[in-house]
């Protein structure tokens, strides 16, 4: 019987597609995929996640690798601008709510810096949760099966208990190899209540 349903937040609770943010500005498939390497791609945007650097070191870090491949305009305008890109999904945000009135337990498991989250956390994620981890407090990143278990430690939680809702699909194998039920987000809200159904989670 499953108790707690956990969430990844971006590319789950909030639109995220930074190919796409870059198809937009760039319209130029090799410079789309220069500036995602330099940027979301990097190594600095996991340290990032991971609470290793500021947001002031990690920009700097990825403006001086620009350098070398001749496209800091572009690299500046991606970090000027990339938090446009995260819009709250509504219907996600009911879904949790419709599971914490159901008598399940919500947590978030996400690999996010803390200025990100905190700007989630006002945007209206703020309450939504009982509770969660976020990759920056315990610098760790999915998906390292160390940061599920820093979840399920927290929260005195039973993996198979559980059910793990990811984009990534590496994240989503990760949390089934601990023991969690696994779902892979694809496309709507719709198809996601259609395969937590098939967890006998309902919610009618």
């Amino acid at each position: 019987m499953y108790k707690n349903v956990i969430f990844d937040i971006g590319g789950v609770m909030v639109d995220f597609n930074p190919k796409d943010f870059l198809l937009d500005r760039f319209c130029n498939s090799a410079t789309e995929e220069k500036v995602y390497n330099l940027t979301f791609g990097s190594e600095t945007w996991k340290k990032l996640d991971a609470g290793l650097c500021t947001r002031y070191e990690g920009n700097q870090a990825m403006l001086e690798a620009a350098k070398a491949e001749h496209c800091v305009f572009e690299v500046q305008e991606v970090l000027e601008n990339w938090t446009t890109i995260l819009h709250l999904r509504r219907r996600m945000v009911e879904l949790v709510r419709r599971l914490k009135n159901h008598g399940y337990c919500v947590y978030y498991l996400s690999n996010i810096p803390e200025d990100t989250l905190d700007l989630l956390m006002k945007r209206g994620l703020e309450g939504v949760f009982d509770g969660g981890v976020a990759s920056c407090d315990v610098h760790i990143n999915k998906p390292d099966p160390r940061i599920y278990q820093e979840l399920l430690n927290k929260y005195h939680l039973i993996a198979s208990e559980c059910i793990f809702i990811d984009d990534s699909r590496a994240n989503v194998q990760t949390a089934f190899q601990l023991g969690m039920n696994s779902i892979q987000m694809k496309e709507s809200v719709d198809t996601l209540v259609r395969s937590l159904a098939t967890c006998n989670v309902t919610l009618r």
